[in-house]
């Protein structure tokens, strides 16, 4: 995994020397670009990370905040601010909080940072692979033709029955199981109940396949708190879309973690 930022910044501090060092000393690789749209745009497909030292220039560069929202939109960039607070809340005004990974308040805890950056690189570095998703059900033609669905961006490993899912998560770690609800022997709310019992697979996402969608069937779904629910009946799209939206949902969550 290459450890490189981009810092943007007005000039140069002693602070945005001291910062720029620190990271060098962590083993990253930083990319210093002036805070304008022309050298921001130059540069920025040369790092996933925007770290933006803020000053009281925010103010005047509104052309460069709404280029980062949208390339943080678009390419999936994670923007760290620095700054006062009259400067977050300037820049908050334009760029909405859901797209900031991360803010720091002067004076800062250099280290702290380091360590956010850290972290946060690993969180992107997971969520840039392909998703590996274990699909269990006890109907083979189902399993066969939402695998060659979901294959198109997931890796997908099938299985037939709740037992065969146990010894699957016993050695592997999927991203996300899509789960029958209703299997013979072992069904889906006993799999789930075994899955949570355990230290060791309690974390892997679940969500549930079911083929009834009245509201009492739902209801006894969702009582078992899964991580969602799905409609065994969906078409191609729809189940795409809304595992995309999983996914999107869970890389926001992990980003947004409470720095500590």
């Amino acid at each position: 995994m290459e450890k490189k930022v981009m810092m943007i910044r007005k000039g140069t501090s002693f602070m945005v020397n001291a910062i720029v060092k620190n990271l060098e000393e962590a083993g990253f690789t930083v990319v210093s670009v002036d805070a304008t749209l022309a050298a921001v745009s130059d540069k920025h497909t040369e790092a996933d990370i925007l770290l933006f030292y803020l000053g009281d220039f925010v103010a005047d560069v509104s052309d460069l905040l709404i280029y980062l929202k949208d390339i943080c939109v678009e390419e999936d960039k994670l923007l760290i601010l620095l700054g006062n607070p009259a400067e977050l809340t300037l820049v908050e005004e334009t760029i909405p909080s859901a797209l900031i990974a991360a803010r720091f308040e002067r004076p800062l805890d250099i280290k702290k940072l380091v360590d956010e950056l850290d972290r946060l690189m690993q969180v992107n570095d997971e969520n840039a692979r392909r998703k590996n998703i274990l699909l269990v059900d006890d109907d083979n033609t189902f399993l066969k033709t939402v695998k060659g669905w979901l294959s198109e961006a997931y890796r997908v490993t099938i299985v037939s029955s709740g037992a065969q899912a146990l010894m699957y998560i016993a050695d592997n770690k999927p991203d996300l199981i899509l789960l029958d609800y209703e299997m013979p022997v072992t069904s889906g709310p006993q799999v789930l109940e075994m899955i949570r019992s355990e230290t060791k697979t309690d974390t892997i996402p679940v969500i549930f396949l079911t083929g009834k969608g009245d509201r009492e069937s739902v209801l006894k779904v969702l009582a078992l708190k899964p991580d969602g629910y799905l409609l065994k009946s969906m078409e191609k799209a729809a189940l795409l879309k809304s595992l995309e939206e999983f996914f999107e949902k869970k890389k926001h969550e992990q980003l947004h973690e409470v720095q500590k």
